[in-house]
């Protein structure tokens, strides 16, 4: 991996790297911030827990760190943040061939596309899942065994698909304003119809990508969902359907949290507002002590 910047943060770093990935076909950056007890050198050879953060529609890795306010909090619970860019990117990866912003570069959708010409790059599932945890435990004090995974919008989407298909990768899930039912809004019909097809066969396997239908088809996490939604978000009730989620688990028994937030919009102002509860969740969930 090559260090690109990084910058002193609340007694840690904000770094970012640039790697190639195998997974996706081409180079890729990340953004990890490193709290104080991944630096020195007493604690440098304990590895410590992470978040992964999955950044939404047109984001890249850098929204988050500059947006987010998670690295005050982060550096006072001793807890590392992983910040994986949105997409596979570069003239080799191709993109919405009309242009959109909502397909494509920046709208990766966190699943392992089988459609060409996408199949070969957009394989965002087995990257965040599989590659990028591998990749930064090698590098970076990070234990892959105390992961906890988070997501805004595109990325909640990714959030609670990825944490409903590998709970024993993941110790810890939730999501703000995050596209819940996928197969059933346009932005993720779009999606799917492009890496997945659009056959009534291929329509079927939409279902392994989309929340409310894994929950359905038997997926369960013992320890239970977050979600954060604004009232005042205009993606509400067309592309995030969250009164689908939790119609979903109800019937099914699965526990969730969901908060709805008077006029709260679906922006990073909204993020931020709500970040210290979802890093205060996954801290507990990854064991690390909570009194700050």
């Amino acid at each position: 991996m090559e260090l690109i910047s990084t910058h002193r943060c609340f007694n840690g770093e904000q770094r970012r790297y640039r790697l190639h990935a195998e997974t996706l076909h081409s180079d890729t950056t990340v953004s990890v911030y490193l709290p104080p007890a991944a630096l020195s050198a007493a604690s440098r050879a304990a590895a410590l827990p992470a978040l992964i953060w999955l950044s939404g529609l047109t984001c890249s890795d850098e929204n988050a760190v500059q947006k987010a306010g998670a690295q005050r909090l982060a550096s006072a619970l001793g807890l590392a943040l992983v910040m994986p860019d949105t997409s596979p990117r570069g003239d080799a990866v191709p993109s919405d061939p009309e242009g959109h912003w909502d397909f494509g570069h920046g709208a990766g959708f966190y699943l392992d596309a089988e459609q060409e010409p996408w199949q070969q790059h957009y394989r965002m599932a087995s990257y965040v899942v599989e590659e990028l945890p591998a990749r930064l435990s090698a590098a970076l004090p990070l234990d892959p065994n105390r992961l906890g995974l988070a997501g805004h919008s595109m990325g909640g989407h990714g959030a609670l698909v990825l944490g409903l298909r590998h709970p024993q990768r993941f110790r810890s899930v939730s999501a703000v304003a995050p596209i819940c039912h996928p197969s059933a809004c346009p932005w993720g019909q779009k999606a799917f119809s492009h890496f997945l097809g659009n056959s009534a066969e291929a329509q079927a396997r939409w279902r392994a990508w989309d929340g409310v239908a894994l929950l359905e088809d038997g997926h369960r996490r013992n320890d239970g969902l977050l979600v954060d939604v604004g009232s005042a978000d205009p993606f509400l009730t067309e592309q995030l359907r969250p009164n689908d989620l939790k119609a979903a688990a109800e019937r099914c028994g699965q526990p969730l949290t969901l908060t709805v937030h008077e006029g709260y919009d679906h922006s990073y102002f909204f993020v931020a507002s709500v970040i210290d509860t979802h890093l205060r969740h996954h801290a507990s969930a990854l064991g690390l002590k909570l009194d700050r």
